[in-house]
C-alpha cells in the first residue's frame, strides 16, 4: 500500500506540472503522515540534509564549474578541430570525428548535455553542409554525448560511489573501457551506414601539427585528473580541485580566451546546475529512505529476482529495470532510489561493484538518448531548434549499438576492471 501511495502522489504531481524534487519530497512527507505517525516529519529534513552531506560531494559542482570554463572558452572548439584533422578523410569521416570529440570531452565535462551543447552545436552544421541527412546527425549527436558519462570523470559515477560506498576513483578508471568500446562501436557504425556522404581530403602533416599543439593543452586535463587519481596522488575530490585550477590556468593564462572577471559570472551558472543537482539528490533521499524504512525493497526483490538468483539473472534485471527508468526520470532520481533496492542483491550474487557502476552507467547513457523522455533528446530539441519526432527519427540504431555495449559488459567484465 505505501509503494502504491509513493508513486501515485508523485505521478499526479508530475502530471501537474511539478519539479521532481517537490513531486518526490511531497510523496514521502505523505507517507510518513499517513503510515508512520510516530515519527516526526522534521526527521525527513535530517534525510534530506544527510543526502547531500557527504564529502565526495564537493567534487560535483568542482567538475561542473572546471567544464563550463572550458566550455566558455575556446577548448570544445580545440578538441573538435583534433578529431576531425584524424578522421575526416574516412569514410563516414565526420561522423566518427564527432563520436570522438564526444568522447574527449567527456574527458572535460562529465556531462552528456553538455557535450550535447559544446559539441553537438558546432558539429551540427558541419554535418549537414558535408552532406549527412538531419535525421542521422541529430541522432549521431545525442547518443555520442552519452559517452561523455563513462568517460571520467562523471557526475553519475560519483552519485553511484557515494550512494553504494564504492570507491570513486575505481569507477572513474574503470569507465575508460566501456567509454572506449561504445565510442568504437559508434565510429563502426559511421562508417558502415555513413558512406553515402563524399569523404574530405585527408589533413595535410602541417594541419595535423596544428591540430594536435592546439589540443595538448586541452588534454592536459584527464590526465591530471586521471593521472592523478591512478598514481594515488589525490583522491576524486581533491583531482576535481586540481582539475578546476587545471581550467582556469589554461583559459585565462594560456589561451587567454576569458579574463579573471568572466569567472563570476561562470560560478554563478555552474552554482544554479549545482543548485538543481543537490535538491534533486536530497529530495531522492528522503524518498529512498522511506522506500527503506516501509520495506519496500524486500518487496521488490523477492517479486523481480525470487530465491538466490544468478549473477547473470541479476544483471539483465537491472538492465531492464535501469533501461526503463532512464527513460522517464532524471539519472540523479535513478540514482538515489533504485541503486540501493538492488545494490544489496547484487553483492550477494557476486557482482563486482565497480563492474555494477559500469553496466548501471551505461544504462542512465542509454536513457538519455531513448524516448520518450530521454534529456539528450530535449536538450538537442533546445538547442537545435528541432521538433522531437526530428530527433528521435534516426535514434532506433543507436539504442541497439548501445544494448550490444551493455551485453559486452555483462559478458566480459574484464572490459570494466582491466585497468583496476
Amino acid at each position: 500500500m505505501v509503494g502504491i501511495v509513493l508513486l501515485g502522489i508523485m505521478l499526479i504531481l508530475l502530471v501537474l506540472g511539478y519539479p521532481m524534487f517537490i513531486a518526490m519530497a511531497v510523496a514521502a512527507l505523505a507517507c510518513l503522515l499517513a503510515f508512520f505517525p510516530a515519527l516526526q516529519p522534521d526527521f525527513l529534513i535530517q534525510q534530506m540534509i544527510n543526502g547531500v552531506s557527504g564529502y565526495v560531494y564537493i567534487s560535483i559542482p568542482m567538475f561542473i564549474f572546471a567544464a563550463d570554463v572550458m566550455c566558455a572558452g575556446t577548448s570544445a572548439n580545440r578538441l573538435i578541430d583534433f578529431a576531425k584533422v584524424f578522421m575526416r578523410h574516412l569514410r563516414g569521416g565526420m561522423g566518427i570525428a564527432t563520436a570522438a570529440a564526444c568522447t574527449l570531452f567527456g574527458a572535460i565535462s562529465g556531462s552528456t548535455q553538455a557535450t550535447v551543447v559544446a559539441i553537438g552545436r558546432p558539429m551540427f552544421g558541419q554535418l549537414i553542409k558535408d552532406g549527412y541527412k538531419q535525421k542521422h546527425a541529430l541522432a549521431l549527436i545525442v547518443a555520442a554525448s552519452g559517452i561523455a558519462i563513462l568517460i571520467p570523470p562523471s557526475t553519475t559515477m560519483i552519485m553511484y560511489g557515494v550512494v553504494t560506498g564504492t570507491s570513486v576513483s575505481d569507477l572513474f578508471i574503470a569507465g575508460i573501457g566501456p567509454g572506449l568500446l561504445l565510442f568504437a562501436l559508434i565510429a563502426a557504425w559511421c562508417f558502415i551506414s555513413y558512406g553515402y556522404v563524399e569523404r574530405q581530403p585527408r589533413a595535410s602533416l602541417s594541419e595535423i601539427l596544428s591540430g594536435v599543439t592546439k589540443v595538448l593543452p586541452c588534454l592536459g586535463l584527464p590526465v591530471v585528473i586521471l593521472g592523478g587519481i591512478y598514481t594515488g596522488l589525490f583522491s576524486a575530490t581533491e583531482a576535481a580541485v586540481a582539475g578546476t585550477l587545471y581550467a582556469i590556468f589554461l583559459e585565462v593564462v594560456v589561451y587567454r580566451s576569458l579574463k579573471v572577471r568572466d569567472l563570476g559570472k561562470i560560478a554563478l551558472s555552474t552554482g544554479v546546475v549545482s543548485a538543481a543537482v543537490f535538491v534533486i539528490v536530497a529530495a531522492g533521499n528522503a524518498f529512498s529512505w522511506i522506500v527503506s524504512y516501509a520495506q519496500l525493497p524486500q518487496q521488490i526483490i523477492s517479486s523481480l529476482l525470487g530465491e538466490n538468483p544468478s549473477a547473470l539473472k541479476v544483471m539483465v534485471i537491472i538492465t531492464i529495470v535501469f533501461f526503463i527508468a532512464g527513460m522517464l526520470v532524471d539519472p540523479f532520481v535513478i540514482i538515489v532510489i533504485a541503486v540501493p533496492i538492488f545494490f544489496p542483491s547484487a553483492v550477494a550474487a557476486g557482482i563486482n561493484p565497480v563492474q555494477l557502476g559500469m553496466l548501471i552507467t551505461l544504462q542512465v547513457a542509454l536513457g538519455g538518448c531513448t524516448p520518450p523522455f530521454g534529456a539528450n533528446i530535449f536538450t538537442a530539441c533546445a538547442v537545435f531548434n528541432k521538433r522531437y519526432a526530428d530527433v528521435v527519427r534516426g535514434i532506433l540504431p543507436y539504442i541497439i549499438i548501445q544494448l550490444i555495449a551493455t551485453v559486452l559488459i555483462i559478458a566480459f567484465p574484464q572490459i570494466s576492471l582491466f585497468l583496476l
